[in-house]
């Protein structure tokens, strides 16, 4: 994948992100830090994908970069490795990674083994659209080698490479590929798939098998030349199988050669003494092979087996990079459907406990001022609750109920007809409940404390003189929080205040216990809106207010030397 669809791709993973943080139910201060963290999350992304590409490039070390074939060719790239790499590409510096175009492919010179994959991670930076064009060529030349426990240990170190390139996801089909010395001259490649026996020749564009080969001619002296071949082809696939074969075996799944190839050429460079193919046609047929070794023969490159290596058909870099785009976006749907299928199940469940909850409170008897005080707070819950639908019903859900699963159109008609279906309090009790005395909680007590300042004697005392004490009424403290922070908290921080209140004024004032009902309602009956900081101070009070109730307040009699209650100085 090119680096600018990989930053593209980068890009599309911010803007996912940013519209999950829009969509999601979150505080105004988490969308804030999350959208901060992804912008730089993505640019920092962006720089890591830049500096790895200019590593994987600089890394490749091609020599000859300007030959590099453009992004657009589509013949077998073949990443060629292991003895005589001088002869298919000339005496070069060994730390070199150079090429070769023929007509049939692209050649890339490996310089040890264990660059394989680096230098296949480089190329594919380059080129990140060859990924089903690449394979790699390991040449083993049995004259090239006198021992062969190292011989070994280099196949089962390509054998990793290759299977470290393969976990990556790039399959690389294996060209097994000898050369070999011969007195008749060159021969024609030999080649067979692995595991099977029958060789095919292929010889001036043509492609038959060997037994064919063999009776193609009718010159005597030809014939005892290609038999020849013939004997020493069968001499070489038992080395193979014997010293090469057996150990790609061992550390990969059967089948990783692909193809295996033979060429016999009239000389052979970087040769030695007493080498494995020596070696081995000492111990079978007891003859030794004498010839010179020839140190600036030229190899033939394998041009006429490139047709036999898989192309594996792939997705261009605009493809692949569009289905992750795709896959990318359809996790974002999921965690948005799912964050609002959630969210109106909430919703559903709150006013579905609202409902029941205001079921569950009977018809208050005549009087009866604590039954008619539970109702009309689940009546106010029950009003708060239809404004919020209606808002929605008029303006449009929110995107964190929306994305076609709000649920809370079909609960606002029962929730209306309930609401109609309510009985106010008589109209004696209805008009006897006083006005609340409304207090700023941040006159009182400071942030998130319960302990009141030394400086709210002065509003306590308003307060007090404001609120009339009278047998058959009770004095109703309510707390109320804003909506920052914890739900559960906030409510007990607000029962708190609401008890710090009312103990001062029963201390202050002398009023029976039994005068006073104290609630904390938390954040779930806001009187301005929760969004705006001046709505935040609003919500944050203490509210007191008189609610008629026989026998609710008795107070004290007052003796010749104790002065009436000063909650009960008419004002």
């Amino acid at each position: 994948m090119t680096l600018t669809l990989q930053r593209a791709l980068w890009l599309w993973v911010g803007a996912l992100v940013l519209a999950l943080l829009v969509i999601l139910p979150l505080t105004a201060w988490i969308r804030s830090i999350a959208g901060l963290t992804t912008l730089c999350a993505v640019l920092l992304a962006c720089v890591l994908v830049n500096r790895h590409a200019a590593q994987q490039r600089g890394s490749l070390g091609l020599v000859d970069l300007k030959n590099l074939p453009a992004a657009s060719f589509r013949k077998p790239v073949v990443l060629t490795c292991g003895d005589g790499l001088d002869g298919l590409f000339g005496a070069v510096s060994e730390d070199q990674v150079v090429l070769r175009v023929t007509e049939q492919g692209c050649y890339v010179r490996v310089p040890s083994l264990n660059q394989l994959v680096p230098v296949s991670d480089g190329l594919l930076a380059l080129r990140p659209g060859w990924g089903g064009q690449l394979s790699v060529m390991l040449i083993v030349n049995p004259g090239a080698h006198s021992d062969g426990g190292v011989l070994g240990g280099q196949v089962r170190t390509f054998s990793h490479q290759v299977t470290v390139a393969r976990k990556r996801g790039i399959e690389l089909p294996l060209l097994l590929v000898s050369y070999l010395q011969t007195l008749h001259g060159e021969e024609p490649w030999f080649s067979w798939d692995c595991g099977q026996t029958d060789a095919r020749v292929s010889d001036e564009g043509a492609c038959v098998s060997l037994s064919e080969w063999q009776r193609q001619t009718a010159d005597s002296s030809l014939q005892a030349a290609r038999m020849h071949a013939s004997i020493q082809l069968n001499s070489v696939v038992a080395w193979l199988n014997d010293a090469v074969l057996r150990h790609l075996a061992i550390r990969n799944a059967p089948g990783l050669a692909t193809v295996c190839a033979v060429k016999l050429v009239p000389a052979l460079p970087q040769a030695v003494k007493m080498n494995l193919w020596q070696q081995w046609l000492h111990s079978k047929v007891a003859l030794a092979d004498n010839r010179p070794i020839v140190a600036d023969a030229v190899l033939p490159f394998p041009d006429p087996l490139l047709n036999r290596l898989p192309l594996r058909p792939l997705r261009s870099p605009l493809q692949r990079a569009s289905v992750a785009a795709m896959w990318l976006f359809a996790v974002a749907g999921v965690v948005a459907l799912a964050s609002s299928a959630w969210q109106n199940t909430l919703l559903v469940r709150q006013i579905t406990d609202d409902l029941h909850r205001y079921a569950a409170i009977a018809q208050p008897a005549h009087r009866d001022q604590r039954e008619f005080l539970r109702r009309e707070e689940a009546v106010t819950v029950l009003r708060q609750d239809a404004r919020r639908l209606d808002a929605y019903y008029r303006h449009g859900e929110p995107l964190a109920f929306g994305l076609g699963l709000y649920r809370g159109e079909r609960l606002r008609a029962p929730l209306l007809a309930v609401l109609a279906k309510h009985v106010e309090p008589p109209a004696a009790l209805s008009t006897g409940i006083a006005g609340p005395v409304r207090l700023d909680s941040l006159s009182l007590f400071a942030t998130g404390s319960a302990q009141l300042k030394p400086d709210s004697t002065k509003v306590l005392i308003n307060a007090l003189v404001d609120i009339k004490a009278q047998p058959g009424w009770l004095i109703v403290i309510a707390g109320h929080t804003d909506a920052t922070g914890d739900a559960g908290n906030n409510l007990r921080l607000s029962h708190a205040r609401a008890s710090a209140v009312h103990d001062w004024m029963q201390h202050m004032g002398g009023i029976p216990d039994s005068c006073f009902a104290v609630q904390g309602f938390g954040a779930s009956q806001p009187i301005a809106s929760n969004d705006t900081e001046a709505g935040r101070a609003t919500n944050r009070r203490v509210d007191i207010r008189l609610v008629p109730e026989d026998g609710a307040c008795a107070l004290p009699t007052a003796g010749p030397d104790r002065q009436p209650p000063v909650a009960s100085r008419d004002v």
